[in-house]
């Protein structure tokens, strides 16, 4: 099949290659622009290494990139991890139209950071969507979609990479198998059941101790790897990272309160339970240290309380 594989970063760049030993043909990438310095996007350098037709618009409203889709010829167009907005002049296009990624179970967790919020919110279980996308956000019928229970040991880097990611390029292939064979489902999204977050970012990000042990781990998993949950300390924010929820400690230390910092972990008092995290950062640090190093360097005290 001829297809257009539009995307970034890693995700893509894999969608590209499983996708040409697939057997199918490449008749043209779009990948983001190259930066003033630095690594150009990973797809884009896939595509010149393959000597594949590459196309880097600054986006894909202008008539003259709908001009230059068209010559593609096209059959499909595959979505992988896209932040420009594509037009349904050229969604609908193809033969086939398009196909979008989206790592969650749709129609929940429509937006940029459908893994984040399945952990901050709880959930017990996320995965993958291939759609047929359209004008909305993340709004289009469902052709293939598979789950994956969520652990208290996921972050969202983790099954990112570990789970959803490999999990996302074996079902772009059979959704291919089925749009070239066609029996492609057209499944439309049940709007009583849609929710939609903003990308996570520091806003949303803050630790509150006072709310539920639960919760506090949660958010702290779910914004690991970025945006890194934070509490205050000394006017700086300190990020956590690498976390794991215990037991209660004896003497009631206050939520919020470092009880201890050992050689791997430091322990945090949590409303009826504890908090043992492995690795964490002060700001403007970017570095992640184990937080007997931050102690070591006077940054952290057992007794302190995190506000």
């Amino acid at each position: 099949m001829r297809i257009a594989l539009l995307g970034q970063a890693a995700f893509a760049e894999q969608a590209l290659e499983a996708l040409i030993n697939h057997g199918e043909e490449i008749v043209q990438v779009f990948a983001p622009a190259d930066p003033p310095t630095g690594r150009p996007d990973a797809l884009a350098a896939k595509a010149r290494a393959m000597g594949l037709p590459l196309a880097q618009p600054k986006s894909f409203k202008s008539d003259a990139a709908f001009e230059h889709f068209k010559t593609t010829g096209a059959e499909l167009a595959i979505l992988a991890f896209v932040t420009l907005i594509v037009p349904e002049r050229i969604l609908y296009h193809p033969r086939h139209q398009a196909i979008c990624f989206h790592p969650s179970l749709l129609p929940r967790h429509r937006g940029a950071s459908g893994i984040n919020w399945a952990i901050i919110e709880g959930d017990r279980e996320t995965g993958v969507t291939w759609f047929w996308p359209d004008k909305g956000i993340d709004t289009g019928p469902i052709l293939i979609q598979k789950r994956v229970p969520i652990a208290d040991t996921d972050t969202t880097g983790s099954i990112y990479f570990n789970t959803l990611f490999p999990m996302g390029i074996e079902t772009m292939l059979e959704a291919v198998d089925l749009i070239k064979a066609g029996h492609a489902p057209r499944v439309a999204q049940d709007e009583s059941l849609a929710t939609y977050e903003p990308p996570c970012r520091d806003e949303h990000a803050k630790l509150d101790f006072a709310r539920p042990a639960r919760a506090v781990f949660n958010l702290i998993r779910g914004c690991d790897p970025q945006p890194g949950a934070f509490a205050e300390l000394g006017g700086k924010r300190v990020r956590l990272y690498d976390a794991a929820l215990g037991a209660s400690a004896s003497g009631a230390a206050a939520p919020g309160t470092i009880v201890e910092i050992g050689a791997e972990a430091m322990t945090i008092a949590l409303d009826g339970a504890t908090l043992r995290v492995k690795r964490a950062r002060i700001d403007p640090n970017p570095k992640k240290l184990a937080p007997a190093e931050l102690a070591a360097a006077g940054e952290l005290k057992a007794g302190t309380r995190l506000g």
